[in-house]
Order: C-alpha cells, then structure tokens, then sequence
C-alpha cells in the first residue's frame, strides 16, 4: 500500500492514496469527534451539526451547495459514528477545487442560522422516530446501551427526543467550537489523486484554520450481565445477544476476526447454518463485533417468531459453548481465511472504500497495512488462537437487548453464565 502523508502547519492532516487508472476522486474531510464526546445536554450533537454544516455559511446557502455539487455531477454525504464524523464528496479529479470550495465553507464558518437550526432539528426528530419505528434498529439500541452502560459510548448516535429538542444555538455552536477545527481533522483522498496539488489545494482553503488536537474520554467497559427489552407486539422477537469484545488496537482481533467469521458471517458460518439451514428458526441471524479506542462488544443478532426463542437461543449459547470447548476446524479456519482474503481485495477496489479506510485508520492512529500486511496477519492465525480469543470473549458477562411481545424477565436465563 502506497499512500502520502502530509501535516499543515495548523496540525490539519492531509493523506491520499493514487489510484491512476480512474478520473474520479473521493475525500473526505475527518473529524476526531462523534457521540462519545457529548455531555448529557449534547446528546446527539455531532449528528445533528451533521445536518446543521449542509444548510451553509454566510456566504452559500444550502440549496446554493446543492446546485454547485449538482452542476458538476459529484456524489456528497456525511455520516457520524460514536467517535467520528465525516463530510465526503465523490467528483471528477478536474472539480477537485470546485468540492473544496464548498468543503471549506461548510465545514469552517457554518451559519447556523435559527430558522434552519428548528426546521432540521423536526428532521432529526423524525429520523429518531423512523429509528423508533424498527424493530431491529430498536434492539441493537437496547443492546448497545445496556452493554456500554455507564460508559461514554452509551449515548446513541442521534440523542434523544428530549436532547435534540433542548439543544440551543448557543449548546450546537459551543459544541462546534470545542471540537471542530485544524488539529481535530484528517483530509482523506484516493483516485485519481496527485498528493501535491491535494496539499496546495487543502493549504488555500483550511491553511488558516486553527485549532488543537482534542481529547477523548477513555475508560474500560464494566459489563454487566443484564436485560433490556422494548415490548411489542411484533410478529418477531429480535434479539442481540453479545458481551465485552476487543478494542481497536488489540491484536486478538485478528483471530477476533476468524472466530466471528465462522461462527456468523455467510452461509457457511455455524449459526446460519444450525439455526436457519437445519432448523428453519430463523430468516436473518449473523454474529457481528464492534471495535472502539477504549472498549468493543462481540454480538449476535436473530430474528425469530416469539414462540421458538427457547430453541433458537438454545441453539445458538450451545454453538458459543461448543467453540469454546472444542474450537474451529482447519477446514473452517482455512475457508474462513480464504473468504476474507477474497472480501478484503473486493473492498479496496473502489475509491471511497480506500478513502475510508485512509480516513478512519489516520484518525484512529491506527496503522496504515497494506493488503499483503493485513493478509499475513490473517496467515499467521493458528487454531488455538481462535479458540483463544472464544474463550476470552463468549465466556464473560452476557447483555441481551431485544423487541417483541415479552418482558425482560422472559429472556435473563439467557445471559447467565
């Protein structure tokens, strides 16, 4: 892996990876800040300035950036997670300076104007309630506040009702100036790229930008085995099933990754196969694992008619318990390494995949591997790693969050050890 690095003298971070054979470029601007960084009145704050920064400066108006980036065909977003945002654009390396321009103005001297501040916090409530409205998104929520309790990743990712409701200009814009500025972000870029004219073009625009570096508030997750449920009266019980994991930097999560492979990613992994394949229990089941600076979860989600919880939770502690007694095959640790060495290479194959990867690993102060690097790691994974990492991991405290028409006690057999 090939990529140029370059730091402003106002700390502002630019990196960018060449792809030659393509016209387009993706970047994405980088911000070291998301849920985790909010106190209790900014619940919601990082995404709702999300939403906020597209509405304009003083100097462009939202539907002015809308025509700008419409005129020259570029693809432009954002998204926020619990420890970063990021403004993106996708456009032709010929418009480069053209998505810079609105970049800068957005992102360094939003308006925030109150007549827009109360029209996108009604966006931002309804998005809360389409959020409401899902069963799925619901669970994942009970599970995630449950197992991160008391913790600064507990904060859902869109505040609440109340919090989004109770948030001032003076609270949206307070938050802005803590967090955002040249010390807080990383430009990424890949495609169709050259790392010196990104630099000159990045300087013009953000080079008298100021600002620090910011802080983050670590501390261990202190999971306790425990029960969230939303009753109602779906056709199905969805539940999440899961416990401590491993943080971002911890090099178990590389047998982390096998183990979760195996057990639920595809249609050859043990849960698909035991609990949809041969019992028909299920229409969706997968494990999935979360990884953050300080903390992570490992989890697994199912779908399944409330009357067959019993055999489908049965089924899937009897998996968790059999891995850790016995853990995996060479057939299983062989394909597992086959399937995602394949996924990784189909991952990198677009410029936004690359930019994101860039962007994400910068901000992290994670290390840039290359594909060949990553794939070693993957290599070297023996099966008593694997089985190591299970026995860390699927023996600890255990945290169900869950929707459907029963209560929390229905479930609590199921998280005790």
């Amino acid at each position: 892996m090939h990529y140029d690095f370059t730091t402003l003298p106002n700390g502002l971070r630019v990196i960018s990876e060449a792809m030659p054979s393509l016209r387009s470029i993706a970047i994405g601007c980088w911000i070291d800040t998301g849920t985790r960084d909010e106190v209790p009145s900014e619940h919601g704050a990082s995404h709702f300035l999300e939403h906020l920064l597209f509405k304009g400066s003083e100097k462009l108006s939202a539907r002015e950036i809308s025509e700008i980036l419409d005129s020259i065909g570029a693809e432009s977003n954002a998204f926020t997670s619990k420890e970063a945002t990021c403004y993106w654009t996708r456009l032709l390396d010929q418009d480069l300076e053209t998505g810079f321009d609105v970049l800068s103005e957005m992102i360094q001297r939003p308006a925030f104007r109150q007549n827009e501040i109360d029209a996108e916090r009604n966006v931002v409530i309804e998005e809360i309630n389409m959020n409401e409205d899902d069963p799925n998104d619901v669970a994942f929520e009970n599970f995630t506040t449950s197992l991160f309790a008391d913790h600064p990743l507990e904060a859902p990712v869109l505040g609440t009702k109340e919090s989004i409701l109770g948030m001032s200009r003076d609270d949206i814009h307070g938050y802005w100036n803590r967090r955002y500025g040249a010390g807080s972000m990383v430009i990424a870029a890949a495609g169709s790229v050259d790392h010196e004219a990104l630099v000159a073009t990045v300087a013009e625009r953000f080079g008298d930008w100021s600002g620090d570096g910011v802080d983050h508030e670590a501390a261990e997750a202190a999971v306790k085995s425990n029960v969230k449920v939303t009753r109602r009266d779906t056709e199905q019980a969805h539940i999440v099933l899961g416990g401590k994991g491993l943080k971002r930097s911890d090099e178990r999560r590389w047998a982390f990754e096998i183990l979760n492979h195996v057990m639920g990613s595809g249609m050859s992994s043990r849960l698909f196969r035991e609990v949809r394949e041969e019992r028909g229990l299920a229409y969706a089941i997968y494990a999935f694992r979360l990884a953050y600076g300080d903390a992570g979860a490992w989890g697994v989600y199912v779908g399944t008619t409330p009357s067959q919880i019993d055999t489908a939770m049965t089924v899937i502690l009897g998996e968790l318990d059999k891995v850790v007694a016995d853990g995996i095959t060479k057939a299983e640790l062989d394909r597992a390494k086959g399937s995602m060495r394949g996924g990784l290479a189909l991952s990198l194959e677009d410029a936004n995949s690359r930019m994101i990867r860039l962007g994400r690993d910068e901000l992290a102060g994670m290390p840039h591997l290359s594909v060949d690097e990553r794939l070693k790691k993957l290599d070297d994974i023996t099966l008593e790693d694997v089985q190591s990492a299970a026995n860390d991991l699927y023996t600890s405290e255990r945290v169900i969050g869950a929707t459907g028409p029963f209560d929390a006690t229905d479930l609590k057999q199921y998280v005790e050890i």
